[in-house]
């Protein structure tokens, strides 16, 4: 019976439509048609699936539109994958591209298991990487507040004498400077006050993330990261915010090559050559992934703001925490030895301490970290 088949959806969504391409069994893909994005467009797709056969597939690019297709249709019965757009295979040479065509391209490349499903982190973990990333967000847009203000002194050869920019002494510097000319000093005052509302803007997501962090299940693991050097509050939140359940990993090398961190290989026969990392997933969590690797380049040791993150923190953690140092700095001081460029060192670093995340964040998670005072 045509019902007993599997029917292969295909889905081309986009910001106002939704391209439909289905194939029942090994039959051939057809065209299903193209319809709205309303939620009444979307029961009446999936009623007309249900009439094909039994077990319905479905597969979308991940794209801006989101997730919230994909709990639809889940939450209606449908067995549904978001897979990766990087990831689906393309024909050498292939020039013409619409609607009609990528929805017969995914229905088909499902039947085969050609696709690459992308993780769906849960409503809560969602939510928690909006908030990670809108800090994010802030943090970038004070840096190029920062940087207009600076080209915008150095174009009128203002230059601070200082040690650091941006501490107590140069804000103080900046607050009583002033130009001769009313609309440069107006100029200078806006870039000013654009630098101090991206200050509050960091400051309040900060405090929220500290809040809103202690409901969240993966709370212990928050605390847990935070043991380890280079690893502070909101570079635990915005690296899990963006893995989601470590355990989902079977193996740290899992977790690198997510991570984009392993060497690219291009071998054949006899010969193997390898190249620079694939940069592959997601880039922000590779960013905060080689920002906390660049603190051990110095020497292992326990500083009084990792030792405060230790309060509250299980033993086994922490002496984890603590291998994981001696091995990277040793890792980063080998290297160097060896006159290994210092980025492509610390990258290395990097990979190995993608590994450590995974084990101590799963530590953390089996122990329930127990929850104190970020």
């Amino acid at each position: 019976m045509e019902n007993d088949s599997t029917v292969y959806v295909g889905l081309d969504v986009h910001k106002e439509s939704i391209t439909a391409a289905y194939a029942i069994g090994m039959g051939e893909v057809e065209l299903l048609g193209k319809i709205g994005t309303t939620k009444t467009d979307i029961d009446r797709l999936c009623t007309r699936l249900r009439s094909k056969a039994r077990h319905v597939r479905v597969v979308y690019e991940a794209g801006p539109c989101g997730y919230g297709l994909y709990r639809e249709l889940v939450e209606k019965g449908f067995d549904c994958m978001v897979c990766a757009p990087s990831l689906i295979p393309r024909k050498p040479g292939e020039r013409v591209k619409t609607d009609r065509r990528d929805a017969l391209k995914l229905a088909r490349a499902l039947r085969a298991g050609d696709l690459s499903a992308v993780y769906v982190p849960g409503v809560e973990d969602e939510a928690s990487r909006d908030l990670a990333r809108a800090w994010a967000a802030a943090k970038t847009d004070l840096k190029q507040a920062r940087q207009r203000l600076k080209s915008f002194l150095l174009s009128h050869g203002v230059r601070y004498t200082g040690s650091a920019n941006w501490g107590p002494a140069h804000r103080r510097w900046l607050s009583t400077y002033s130009f001769g000319n009313h609309w440069q000093q107006l100029a200078f005052d806006e870039c000013r006050r654009t630098i101090e509302d991206r200050l509050s803007q960091c400051d309040r997501l900060e405090a929220a993330l500290r809040e809103a962090v202690i409901q969240w299940r993966f709370y212990p693991a928050v605390l847990g990261l935070q043991a380890m050097r280079g690893v502070q509050f909101t570079t635990a939140v915005g690296m899990l915010s963006e893995l989601g359940d470590l355990s989902r990993f079977e193996h740290p090398r899992q977790l690198m090559a997510w991570l984009g961190v392993t060497p690219s290989e291009h071998s054949s026969g006899e010969r193997r050559r390898q190249g620079s990392i694939t940069k592959t997933s997601n880039s922000y969590a590779r960013k905060l992934l080689v920002e906390a690797a660049w603190s051990y380049r110095y020497p292992a040791r326990v500083s009084p703001d990792i030792q405060r993150r230790h309060d509250g923190i299980p033993k086994a953690i922490i002496d984890r925490a603590w291998d994981a140092q001696v091995r990277l700095c040793r890792r980063y001081r080998k290297l160097a030895a060896r006159g290994k460029n210092v980025n492509i060192a610390v990258v290395a670093v990097a990979r190995e301490l993608a590994g450590f995340i995974w084990d101590i964040g799963r530590l953390a998670m089996s122990l329930a970290v127990p929850s104190t005072a970020l």
